[in-house]
């Protein structure tokens, strides 16, 4: 596509041509053009964040409240009236835990795969490295996180739960996270552009996901045979991993977390592949 402007000089208007050209191979990710266009990317989380708050009376407290009245609920349901075992942890911090990092994925997940539809306007007028899209999405949901687990480090304290060293593994283990929430992005973003069923179908997914994650019961409720197949799902790996970098009791079992960091490496190389096969088409199909 060739645009053309209009340069001055020595008296007379020069044309200057600006050749926009698809990219030339599946892997050519225009990390180079994201860049460049870091500020575009930077006004869409921004945007995503006043929009989350705005005409909102509490603001950024409902990143409070809604992981705290989800902890009261799990405490008095699964950890008072069904006696759901937390491996020796207080249940709150044990259920809060988990929902730290399961919060901000399905937030992200749900963003980033509606993403391109919620952005038709902007996909079909002007253009842009689309990838932007699914990287502000997955970039916005991390300021509730963040206020999030100060809570739960406020909460593990009252508990008399004091981190040591091991809680910078929250750090690569949200990174995982975030790679994840984007592979999934990637992956659902594009189908959801030519089928617009996954909007409707992600809140059922994210329902049973969450109940499909060790968020309310421990690993160890697992049978070992059966341990190997639940760990394909990346989040067991690193909800177990969080937790034990909160908490610091028992040892980390590096085996989940080993299995989601090589799922979400081929999820989020076939994310992109898919991302890049069908960039070209969005704008027709939007």
């Amino acid at each position: 596509m060739n645009t053309m402007t209009g340069v001055e000089g020595a008296g007379r208007t020069t044309p200057q041509i600006v050749e926009i050209r698809p990219s030339r191979g599946l892997l050519d990710l225009e990390l180079g053009a994201v860049w460049a266009q870091r500020e575009l990317l930077f006004i869409l989380v921004m945007r995503d964040l006043k929009v989350l708050y705005r005409q909102a009376a509490l603001g950024a407290t409902w990143a409070i409240i809604q992981p705290i009245f989800a902890v009261t609920i799990f405490t008095v349901v699964f950890g008072r009236f069904a006696r759901m075992p937390s491996d020796g942890i207080p249940y709150p911090i044990f259920a809060f835990a988990a929902l730290v990092p399961w919060n901000y994925f399905a937030d992200a997940m749900r963003r980033s795969g509606t993403g391109l539809v919620n952005e038709s306007d902007l996909v079909r007028k002007i253009y842009f490295p689309r990838l932007i899209i699914p990287l502000a999405a997955v970039i916005a949901p991390l300021i509730d996180a963040g206020i999030a687990f100060v809570v739960l480090l406020l909460m593990a304290a009252w508990y008399g739960i004091f981190p040591g060293l091991h809680i910078l593994m929250v750090i690569p283990l949200m990174a995982l996270t975030v790679l994840f929430a984007l592979a999934m992005g990637l992956l659902l973003g594009p189908i959801n552009v030519r089928f617009r069923d996954i909007k409707h179908t992600l809140p059922f997914l994210t329902q049973v996901w969450m109940y499909a994650s060790p968020i309310i019961y421990p690993l160890s409720l697992i049978p070992d045979q059966w341990k190997w197949a639940y760990s394909l799902n990346p989040m067991v790996g690193i909800i177990e991993s969080f937790r034990w970098a909160v908490t610091g009791q028992g040892d980390p079992n590096l085996t989940p977390l080993l299995m989601s960091t090589g799922l979400v490496v081929v999820l989020l190389a076939g994310g992109l592949v898919l991302f890049k096969r069908m960039e070209r088409s969005f704008a027709d199909l939007i």
